[in-house]
């Protein structure tokens, strides 16, 4: 049962990796279209750094799903919750600085908050690059654990339990400075939040029943989030 369960979800990587796919024309496609709608140059710069955020996950994607999955554990809630963080981080900035819908949402920022938005995406993006080159093929996009997985403690994950989580988060932060709107900006962060706080709990405690007592020692030492600044 656990062999078909792992192959069949081999089969159900493939429109996520489609997904990721379209998505990344569909980034390109907004881009130009921006020009035309009069979009800020912060909204320019979220553009930019999503095609690259796509750039940096797909061959994880396309190279990962040969890997079979011993363990799924999402339910409907994390995957309800997953749905609306794409949703709010994706789509509707898209459509907002494709078409400026939702306008009568928007919230004034000064210039240096918009520059600062697009600071945060330098360590957001080396971060989130790095944290997928360190989880190497033990990487999946939801709550999985592949055949063979091994405990990631070195790179980025040897001072943070979830440094992808972290990227994701100042990307998300970025994103309500570049696109000052309360529905395709900032909507986001809370969205995201909801998401790690049912989901951290869940992966940690798969971990923990996958790696045993090699993970309770690992997360004795380091962050969830934010690493250790002394000590």
């Amino acid at each position: 049962m656990s062999e078909m369960i792992s192959r069949r979800s081999v089969m159900m990587s493939a429109p996520v990796v489609m997904t990721t796919m379209v998505g990344t024309v569909l980034l390109v496609a907004a881009l130009a279209m921006s020009a035309w709608s009069g979009a800020g140059w912060g909204s320019v710069v979220w553009l930019v750094c999503s095609v690259v955020q796509l750039a940096i996950r797909t061959p994880h994607l396309v190279r990962n799903r040969s890997n079979l999955i011993a363990v799924r554990r999402a339910d409907r809630l994390e995957r309800c919750l997953f749905v609306l963080v794409s949703l709010t981080g994706l789509v509707l900035p898209l459509i907002y600085v494709s078409t400026g819908l939702f306008a009568a949402a928007d919230y004034a920022l000064p210039g240096w908050a918009t520059a600062a938005g697009a600071a945060l995406q330098i360590p957001s993006l080396w971060l989130f690059w790095r944290s997928h080159a360190d989880l190497g093929r033990n990487w999946s996009p939801g709550l999985e654990v592949r055949e063979g997985h091994t405990l990631a403690s070195r790179g980025v994950y040897a001072r943070v339990r979830h440094p992808m989580y972290a990227a994701i988060g100042l990307s998300l932060l970025s994103q309500a400075l570049l696109i000052p709107n309360g529905i395709a900006g900032a909507l986001a962060l809370p969205a995201f939040a909801a998401l790690l706080a049912v989901r951290i709990p869940r992966e940690e405690a798969m971990m923990r029943e996958t790696l045993g007592d090699a993970y309770v020692t690992y997360a004795a030492c380091t962050r969830r989030l934010v690493p250790r600044v002394w000590g």
